[in-house]
Parts: structure tokens; sequence; C-alpha cells
């Protein structure tokens, strides 16, 4: 049986990327595939900084590329700040992509996000699949942007517009067909 993470760039209360998280993990558990929904408040890391290496490495980031490392699939929901990546995740990025072996290198990576523009986390989207892609992750072509974010969810926090849906599925399809040989 395949195995997933997922997780959101977004940490605030009602999140709309953790809505866009947990439903592509239950999706992706309809698939077969054994899904862990983490939590990045879970994960404590302060700020990247060279200066606190070898010796303060934070165990958080030992602990989630750990886990990175054990997972077939990983999913990222990301919300889009000023065009870009929301700090957390670059941070926890940093973090991880100075672990070793290296925690991008086993999984395949889908991306996808919700925000309250039409474009809907295009530019942050196309940031991540960016980052992700130089330093050695495997990110299936698929792009799950979704906005404008008030719209995008019904009450059990599943997508409501008929092309969304379709996109998570070939999300859903693409992460448990892809594989890195």
């Amino acid at each position: 049986m395949k195995t997933a993470l997922t997780l959101s760039g977004s940490i605030r209360k009602g999140s709309e990327n953790r809505k866009l998280q947990l439903h592509v993990g239950r999706k992706l558990a309809e698939a077969g595939v054994d899904v862990t929904n983490l939590d990045l408040t879970d994960f404590p890391m302060p700020i990247f900084n060279e200066d606190l290496e070898p010796d303060n490495v934070p165990e958080a980031a030992r602990d989630l590329a750990a886990l990175w490392r054990s997972r077939d699939i990983i999913f990222i929901a990301t919300p889009e700040y000023n065009g870009g990546l929301p700090p957390l995740l670059v941070n926890t990025i940093a973090w991880l992509s100075r672990q070793r072996p290296s925690p991008f290198r086993q999984a395949v990576f889908g991306i996808g996000g919700v925000s309250s523009g039409k474009y809907g986390t295009i530019w942050s989207l196309s940031h991540l699949r960016d980052s992700l892609s130089k330093i050695g992750a495997l990110v299936v072509p698929g792009l799950l942007g979704i906005g404008p974010a008030e719209e995008a969810f019904d009450d059990n926090g599943d997508p409501v517009e008929p092309a969304i849906i379709r996109k998570v599925e070939t999300m859903v399809h693409d992460l448990t067909h892809f594989s890195r040989g």
C-alpha cells in the first residue's frame, strides 16, 4: 500500500488551504493510500540560519525529514502571500533541504493552493514547483490552483466547482500512478 503525507503552508484557524489538504487526503485514502495529515504547528522550527548548523538543528526538522523520507506521496497545499510562498513553508523547506539524506528524493509531490483572488495561487505554485524541483523533488504536472476561496468549498470541505473536482481527481490519479522508479 502506498503511503502519503499531506500538509498546509497555512496554520491559520479556518484555513482554506487546510480544507484543501484534508480534501486531497480523503481522496487519496479513497484511492487506497495510507494517509497522514500533518499540521506544521507540530514541527516548530526557528527561522533558518546556517549558524545553527550542525549543532543546533531543530529536532522537528530531523523528525519531519524522516517522515518525508518514509512516504511515497507528499501533497502540499499553500496560500499565496504577495505573489509568493508563505514564510512558514519557505522556512520548512529550507530546514528540510539541509537534512541528509535528502527528504525530497523519495516521494512524488503534488502541489495545490487556495487564495482569495481569482488566480488561485498560480504564482506561489510556480515558485513552489521551481523550488521543489531544484532540490530534487519529482512534482506531478497538475496545477491545483483554487480561487476565490470564499466560494471554493461546501460545508463538508469539498470543492463545489466541477472543474476543481476534476483537477483533484487528476491530481490523485497522478500522485498514485507516478513513480520515482
